[in-house]
């Protein structure tokens, strides 16, 4: 497919928010997000309203509730910033690679989007069914694809729609070296980090325009608040066998 067809695509009406769990506070350059950037370019040039959250420079509660406040700390934004998160179509948790695994602050989101997933949505489904996910990892040794399981496992988990090849990444040579936005890194060069930022990108505007025209994913079988009022959904009854 040519450039020119695939400017005809229109994902007007979709919104996406990329978390971006590096470790460095604003202003400090972000090689993460310079990789979070891409993605989101592609999407803002075919009409998608996209956000970025640079989490750690929030005051996020450590915890599994949705309000932290209410178990003991005194601040948690993280009300707010979920706020944003539950409004958008399409989520991208992005973050580097330390000691092999993700970074702490990927943790912490992680587990408060866990937080919110007993929530119920207008169906009474998991509050996070019809929406897509993703994730971007970088660093300079191995393990995006060690880091992007953890975290497409989790999203998938809690509700989220997880897309072909929903994941991007790079990372340098072994050892200590030059990150992403390095200059002489070739991180911006790399053909293989090219084609799957994009092919992830384009994935994941092609599943949430999808369920969005379905009216979010299928309802049945599937609905906490009828489980919850006794159906069982075809789930075999012991006393009746």
């Amino acid at each position: 497919m040519s450039d020119p067809e695939i400017s005809a695509f229109d994902f007007s009406g979709l919104r996406a928010t990329f978390v971006n769990c590096t470790l460095k506070r604003s202003p400090e350059p972000s090689n993460t997000q310079g990789l979070v950037d891409i993605s989101a370019a592609i999407m803002r040039k075919h009409g998608v309203d996209v956000q970025v959250i640079r989490a750690v420079d929030h005051d996020i509660a450590t915890g599994v509730y949705l309000d932290m406040t209410e178990h003991g700390w005194e601040r948690d934004e993280w009300p707010t910033l979920f706020a944003r998160i539950i409004d958008s179509d399409i989520l991208v948790v992005a973050g580097p690679i330390w000691l092999g695994d993700n970074a702490s602050i990927t943790k912490q989101v992680i587990e408060r989007l866990y937080a919110g997933s007993s929530m119920t949505n207008a169906s009474g489904q998991y509050v996070y069914y019809g929406k897509v996910g993703g994730a971007i990892i970088t660093g300079n040794e191995d393990g995006i694809k060690h880091c992007s399981s953890n975290i497409l496992y989790s999203l998938q988990h809690i509700g989220y729609a997880i897309p072909p090849a929903a994941d991007a990444g790079w990372i340098g040579e072994a050892g200590p070296g030059p990150s992403y936005l390095d200059p002489g890194s070739g991180g911006p060069e790399n053909e293989f980090t090219q084609r799957n930022t994009t092919f992830m990108t384009w994935n994941l505007m092609h599943l949430a325009a999808l369920l969005k025209a379905a009216g979010g994913f299928p309802v049945g079988g599937n609905q906490r608040t009828e489980w919850d009022a006794g159906a069982r959904f075809d789930y075999p009854n012991p006393e009746y066998r």
